[in-house]
């Protein structure tokens, strides 16, 4: 089993970010679980999302202690949390962020982190920093858990017309940004 914590603030759109996870991965043929969690029902407060995915179905329903991957939607998160609590010795994370703005936590030799400018891509394309599209499409890259044809699909099956293209540029910016080594 795989399991994928996300951390956000609500109203970034963290339960879309495991919604269109989790359905990706159905499209592959695997049973995902998505789920949130809330703190205080505010926005911009600190909130996880999950994803467990197998290849039978998920039956666990407890938050997710001990992930394989960990997506940050909100590195101002790391400030107050330890958003790297759990993550396996051979853990993959995720940042939306730039090198200018993100305290890079201190992570054991086989983690790997991520910093995508997941908001800059979005304001590009959408026309607002919410950044879960361009952080999933680094997410295809840097785990090749998914390929970008699966995310895709679970875009356009998620997003009307207008959105759903825009989204779509942005989930391949965020997946180019991890190919080409983050130049």
């Amino acid at each position: 089993m795989k399991e994928i914590r996300i951390h956000a603030r609500a109203g970034q759109g963290a339960i879309t970010t495991a919604t269109l996870l989790g359905y990706a991965y159905f499209l592959k043929g695997l049973c995902p679980y998505a789920f949130p969690s809330f703190g205080a029902a505010r926005m911009g407060a600190p909130m996880n999302a999950f994803v467990r995915v197998d290849s039978k179905p998920v039956r666990l329903r407890s938050q997710i202690y001990e992930p394989d991957y960990v997506i940050i939607a909100d590195h101002t998160l790391m400030r107050g949390y330890n958003c790297f609590s759990g993550l396996k010795e051979d853990g993959i994370a995720i940042i939306s962020g730039k090198e200018d703005s993100v305290q890079m936590p201190k992570v054991k030799p086989k983690q790997k982190v991520f910093l995508v400018p997941a908001n800059d891509i979005a304001l590009k394309h959408i026309g607002r920093p919410l950044g879960n599209t361009a952080l999933l499409g680094a997410f295809c890259a840097a785990t090749q858990e998914l390929t970008l044809d699966e995310l895709i699909a679970a875009i356009k099956h998620r997003f009307a017309a207008k959105l759903q293209e825009a989204n779509i540029k942005a989930a391949q910016e965020g997946f180019d940004f991890v190919t080409r080594g983050n130049k």
